[in-house]
């Protein structure tokens, strides 16, 4: 068998703590479970990846995943939610296609990479897409200006904004107050905190970072915005057919939706979303403290959009890096390596991350430090 280093390593450590962006850890109850049911789900004898989409036991597990869906966030009855495929990028297409019109002008938020990614496929679709260029600097940091030094459009179809950026770890933490619907990708921040579902139009999350595997998603749009879907639309990506046909026009990942499913429950066993921000807060601000209370350790962002998601930081020496990285994973903290864009390294702690993993990197960092420093 072809073992890796890494893995050789890793085998010694009886815990690990993946800091991994995306796909992103599970929660460990919920790895657990779908374990114990891969070959026999329901006492069926069979797995949950072998049983039709269009079973009554398989359709009631859909029904019981959007409902608990709607008690976390508290989704007011004019949203149809969908469970549909693609992860964020193909929403990032799905959106324009659905919401506008050729001829339509569209407001984008530009803080980062993923709001970029999803400007150049909106451009495909429409006739203008104004980019919002707003990231300044203060004080020597990253941050997004105020919203007065926005240059809205109030004809846009619809404003577009990504509220946490996982590559540069940049967050808008208020929701931008626009004339027009507003339009989130929430990818790495949906059930990390209460939010007020009404403030938007459309919700979207890929699943990978908080929800559950890859390639899937979830879609929260107020039914009136069903209207506006255009005939150009890819039937699969069609919001109006998903809501009419329960997210089941075709084939879904089946297995990815039973794990979003088993995710929402643990977060609900948690304590709901509020249970989620106290704990995303306290694991955030433990890892801030180490870097700003350092010289060894930096962090670029101002403190008003730091994400608590995604956290980089750079170390003063660059050199050591990579001694860095091979020490963490020794001592079980894995996936620390930045953004090839940025470099330095990202700790990504989502909801099932848990405080001892914050704690355990913190604890290595201060011992690096000490071992290192000059």
């Amino acid at each position: 068998m072809i073992t890796t280093p890494q893995a050789r390593t890793l085998e010694r450590k009886s815990v690990v703590y993946n800091f991994s962006a995306g796909p992103a850890m599970l929660p460990a109850p919920v790895l657990k479970k779908a374990q114990s049911e891969l070959i026999n789900w329901r006492g069926l004898g069979i797995s949950v990846m072998e049983i039709s989409h269009r079973d009554p036991v398989y359709l009631q597990m859909t029904e019981e995943c959007e409902q608990d869906l709607r008690d976390l966030m508290s989704i007011p009855s004019n949203y149809a939610v969908l469970f549909m495929h693609g992860g964020g990028r193909g929403q990032f297409s799905a959106l324009p296609q659905n919401l506008a019109k050729g001829d339509d002008q569209l407001d984008y938020l530009n803080t980062g990479i993923w709001s970029d990614y999803a400007i150049r496929e909106a451009k495909k679709y429409v006739r203008q897409v104004n980019s919002l260029n707003v990231m300044g600097e203060e004080d020597g940091l990253k941050c997004v200006k105020p919203q007065a030094e926005w240059q809205l459009n109030a004809n846009a179809a619809y404003f577009h904004y990504c509220p946490n950026e996982t590559v540069d770890g940049i967050a808008l933490h208020q929701v931008p107050e626009v004339s027009v619907p507003v339009v989130a990708d929430m990818s790495s921040v949906i059930l990390s905190e209460p939010l007020d579902v009404s403030k938007f139009g459309v919700i979207y999350a890929g699943a990978q970072k908080n929800i559950g595997p890859s390639g899937f998603a979830v879609v929260i749009i107020r039914k009136d915005l069903l209207e506006t879907q255009q005939e150009r639309v890819c039937t699969v990506m069609n919001y109006k057919v998903q809501a009419e046909e329960k997210s089941l026009y075709n084939t879904p990942n089946t297995f990815a939706w039973y794990l979003a499913a088993e995710v929402f429950k643990w977060v609900k066993a948690e304590g709901g979303l509020a249970a989620m921000a106290e704990l995303n807060q306290r694991k955030s601000a433990l890892l801030y403290e180490c870097v700003d209370n350092s010289r060894f350790y930096r962090n670029t962002i101002h403190g008003r959009n730091r994400s608590k998601m995604n956290i980089p930081f750079q170390l003063a020496d660059e050199s050591l890096n990579a001694q860095f990285l091979k020490e963490a994973e020794a001592e079980g903290l894995i996936m620390l390596k930045g953004h090839r864009f940025v470099g330095g390294m990202r700790a990504s702690m989502y909801n099932a991350m848990p405080y001892a993993g914050a704690q355990a990197l913190v604890d290595f960092m201060t011992r690096f430090e000490k071992a290192y420093a000059k």
